[in-house]
C-alpha cells in the first residue's frame, strides 16, 4: 500500500480540482468495480459485491482533496493575490512552493523581505493580504495568461521515508484513506461494499452530503486523518494522540458524536487481534462523518484515523505502520458488519 500512497500524494487535488486524483483512483478501482460513478459534485462512487448481499447499507468514505491556494487577482507588477483553499496555517506557507493551474505553473509564497519589516511587524503573523504568489511574470499581461483569477494551485513535495517508519508527504489528509478503500477493492469483500471518494471535504465536508444522499448506506466508516500534537513541550491529554500508536477511534470531535455501538466494535476488534490502537484525548476537528450521519433519516457513523503531524501544511508526516494497522482493521470491520448486517 505504500507505494499507491505516494503515487497518490503525489498529485494535485485541491477543493473542487479533483480530477486528477479521481481519474487515477478510478483507474485502479474500475477492474473491480461492478458500479462506477462519479456525481456532479465530483464524488466517485464504487459499488462491490460481495459474499453476502447487503446492497447499499454499508458505505465507506474517504476524501480526495487536499488543501490549497487560489489566486483572487493579479497586480500591474505581474504578482498574484490569493487566498487559501481550506484551513492553511499561514505561518508554514511563507516561501513555500506551488505549482498552478492545469500546466502546473511554478510558484513560491512571497511575503516583504525581514530586512524591510518593522519591530511590530516581526512580532505578528502576516495577514493573507500580506502575501502573494511570484511566478516570475514580467508584468500582469503575462501573469493573466499564465495564472488568471480562479486558478487553483497545490503545494509541491515528493513523498520520502523518514527514519525508522516514518513518510513525509503533502496531502497524506487523506490519500491515505483512499489507499486503505483501493487496497480493499482488490479483495474478495465478505459484504456490498459502497466506497465513496469524496470532494470538497476540505471546504466543508460538502461532497460527502450528496455521496450520503444518493447512496443512503445504514452504516458509513469514515477512513481519515487527524491532528496529533506529540511535541516535546506538550504534555498529558494535551498530546491529543500520536503517530505510530496505532489507528485512532474516535467517540466524538468538533463534528460528530459517533455511534457508541461502532465504537466499541472497532475497540474489541483491535484488542482481539492485537492492532494497536488509541482515542483523541481532546475534542477538536470534524471530517466527512459530520454530514454523512444527517443524511435522510440518519446514518450510524464510525471514524478511523491515522495520526499525523502538520496537517493541512506543504507537508505531513505520519506512521507507516499505522495506515498499515488502518486496513487491517477496516478488514476486520468489514467482516463484523457482514454478520450484523
Amino acid at each position: 500500500m505504500l507505494e499507491l500512497l505516494k503515487e497518490l500524494c503525489r498529485l494535485d487535488g485541491v477543493s473542487g480540482e479533483e480530477d486528477r486524483v479521481r481519474d487515477c483512483i478510478r483507474r485502479y478501482a474500475e477492474p473491480y468495480a461492478d458500479q462506477i460513478r462519479t456525481d456532479a459534485l465530483g464524488n466517485l462512487i464504487v459499488f462491490k459485491r460481495g459474499a453476502r448481499p447487503t446492497g447499499h447499507k454499508l458505505m465507506l468514505a474517504a476524501h480526495m482533496d487536499e488543501v490549497g491556494v487560489i489566486v483572487t487577482h493579479v497586480t500591474d507588477e505581474g504578482f498574484l493575490k490569493f487566498d487559501f483553499v481550506g484551513g492553511v496555517d499561514r505561518r508554514v506557507a511563507i516561501g513555500k512552493p506551488v505549482v498552478l493551474g492545469p500546466n502546473r505553473v511554478p510558484g513560491v509564497i512571497g511575503l516583504k523581505a525581514i530586512h524591510l519589516v518593522s519591530r511590530e511587524e516581526e512580532k505578528k503573523t502576516p495577514k493573507t493580504d500580506a502575501l502573494y504568489l511570484d511566478i516570475g511574470a514580467k508584468d500582469r499581461e503575462e501573469a493573466v495568461r499564465l495564472a488568471p483569477p480562479g486558478t487553483c494551485g497545490a503545494f509541491v513535495g515528493e513523498p520520502e521515508e523518514l527514519g525508522d517508519g516514518f513518510l513525509k508527504a503533502k496531502a497524506i489528509d487523506d490519500r491515505v484513506g483512499c489507499a486503505v478503500m483501493l487496497e480493499l477493492l482488490r479483495e474478495d469483500l465478505p459484504l456490498d461494499v459502497v466506497f465513496a471518494f469524496t470532494a470538497q471535504e476540505e471546504v466543508g465536508t460538502r461532497g460527502a452530503f450528496g455521496a450520503a444522499f444518493s447512496v443512503t448506506p445504514e452504516v458509513a466508516l469514515v477512513l481519515e486523518t487527524t491532528t496529533p500534537a506529540d511535541l516535546p513541550e506538550i504534555e498529558g491529554a494535551r498530546r491529543v494522540c500520536a503517530p505510530g500508536m496505532g489507528p485512532v477511534i474516535s467517540y466524538m470531535d468538533g463534528g460528530t458524536i459517533y455511534d457508541r455501538g461502532l465504537f466499541e466494535t472497532l475497540r474489541r476488534l483491535a484488542e482481539d487481534n492485537c492492532i494497536p490502537w488509541q482515542t483523541k484525548e481532546y475534542i477538536a476537528g470534524g471530517n466527512d462523518a459530520r454530514t454523512i450521519q444527517r443524511a435522510k433519516s440518519g446514518v450510524r457513523v464510525a471514524a478511523l484515523s491515522a495520526a499525523v503531524r502538520y496537517l493541512h501544511a506543504p507537508a505531513s508526516v505520519g506512521s507507516i505502520s499505522d495506515f498499515e494497522n488502518m486496513l487491517k482493521l477496516t478488514r476486520l470491520f468489514l467482516r463484523e458488519m457482514a454478520a450484523a448486517l
